[in-house]
């Protein structure tokens, strides 16, 4: 225990400032379908973006897809478009979304053979709002810098935003050769890995650089550069923003499934994004059997919401749960009020704006139970193994009622609905109690 002379001694010192991420610096693309503008770097929010993995030849089928994965938040879309089959879907793909009211922008994803789609279908070219370019394989040799010249000359006549995306495991085997015989050359060469990073970060800037050259706009350019390690991914973005100021696309290729992936992905773009790296993100999961695409989406939101970046859902406080807590009534309560908020969030996003804000707290016994309903909007104190059978609700940090009996959680998730209709409705929060 610090004794009243020492606390005094301290009180003299500095606070203690908050952590928050520190401000980004870069230029803004802005992705743009009909009204629709998202846009990206700048004084924006970190964006967040996800990819069908539906066979893009069916275009209901991707259509839909896109749809869930734009009501789960996601504010870009990408898709393949790998053959001239799928190239010829992508017009009727943006028709289906536009007849259901979902404007998100679509994202073209080329490799190999974009300049030749692009080119050819220019139907193709007009419905994407954005064309990702991996430069590690538009092309080799002489072909190269046509091709990729191409995809440019497609976004400028279009005026769309291109994602250069360089990837290591497509990494542009020419650039690296190249690296590594300067680098066989030096005094003391380096490591085989920090010549990797060297051809990641000069592949995306160099292509950047090509690309205005060819008189390309640069705040419509975002680069990326992709790798599966956290450490490889931290290393290399640090650097990519020391030597750049495009919007940068944040994301762990090829991340994994299940926790492995989501604990990686959540690690590396958090100590990124902290250090204020990073304009729009992606976490690429594998889907467990079952589990459904949008889930990356959701993690994506959490990291942000986390960091205090963005505010997406209400967030629900639960505690772990202890000896103090055999009953899984306050589990079951916790799961049941955060499940509903996530499924109303697409119709309460324009019928009550800010509710994405409100915090609710479902705890379980007296310890920290009715402190932290306090802290939240609304909350209950469940009663804990051995504790009075009452549960406490507290609304705006008072306690405003006492449930008891058989019905405390159907209760209470009433009272939940009707907070948020009075508060977020236009009636006054107090007449909730």
């Amino acid at each position: 225990m610090t004794d009243t002379t020492d606390l005094q001694s301290t009180l003299g010192c500095l606070p203690i400032e908050p952590a928050a991420p520190r401000p980004r610096r870069s230029r803004q693309a802005r992705v743009v379908w009909g009204p629709r503008t998202v846009t990206v770097g700048g004084d924006a929010p970190v964006r967040v973006q996800s990819m069908t993995n539906t066979d893009t030849v069916d275009a209901i089928g991707t259509a839909i897809q896109v749809k869930e994965l734009a009501q789960a938040g996601s504010e870009m879309v990408r898709i393949t478009v790998n053959t001239p089959e799928a190239a010829a879907q992508v017009p009727y793909i943006r028709e289906q979304l536009d007849r259901m009211g979902v404007d998100v922008p679509l994202i073209g994803d080329f490799h190999y053979n974009g300049h030749r789609l692009l080119t050819d279908y220019p139907a193709c070219a007009e419905a994407l709002s954005k064309y990702r370019i991996n430069p590690g394989n538009v092309g080799k040799g002489d072909k190269r810098d046509r091709q990729f010249g191409q995809m440019i000359e497609a976004a400028m006549r279009w005026n769309k935003v291109v994602r250069i995306g360089v990837n290591w495991g497509s990494l542009d085997q020419e650039l690296l050769a190249h690296l590594m015989d300067v680098n066989s050359k030096r005094p003391t060469p380096w490591d085989a890995k920090s010549v990797m990073y060297e051809a990641l970060v000069t592949s995306a800037i160099d292509s950047a650089r090509l690309a205005e050259s060819m008189g390309m706009d640069g705040n419509q350019i975002i680069l990326s550069c992709k790798v599966s390690g956290v450490q490889d991914l931290i290393s290399v973005y640090r650097e990519l923003a020391k030597r750049c100021d495009y919007a940068l696309h944040l994301g762990l290729t090829e991340a994994g499934m299940g926790t492995k992936g989501t604990v990686a992905s959540a690690t590396a773009l958090s100590i990124l994004l902290q250090e204020g790296i990073g304009d729009t993100i992606r976490v690429s999961l594998t889907p467990q059997p079952g589990e459904a695409r949008t889930q990356e989406v959701v993690i994506s939101n959490e990291i942000l919401q986390a960091l205090g970046l963005r505010v997406f859902v209400p967030s629900v406080t639960a505690c772990p749960g202890c000896g103090r807590t055999t009953s899984t009534t306050f589990q079951v309560l916790a799961k049941e009020i955060d499940d509903y908020l996530r499924q109303q969030m697409p119709v309460w996003r324009t019928k009550y704006p800010g509710v994405e804000a409100l915090k609710v707290a479902v705890m379980g016994c007296i310890v920290n139970g009715p402190g932290e309903s306090k802290h939240a909007d609304i909350g209950i104190s469940l009663p804990g193994t051995g504790e009075a059978p009452a549960a406490p609700v507290f609304i705006d940090g008072e306690k405003a009622l006492t449930l008891r009996g058989d019905n405390i959680a159907a209760e209470f998730h009433q009272l939940v609905e009707t907070y948020i209709e009075k508060r977020f409705g236009g009636i006054p929060a107090t007449e909730v109690a």
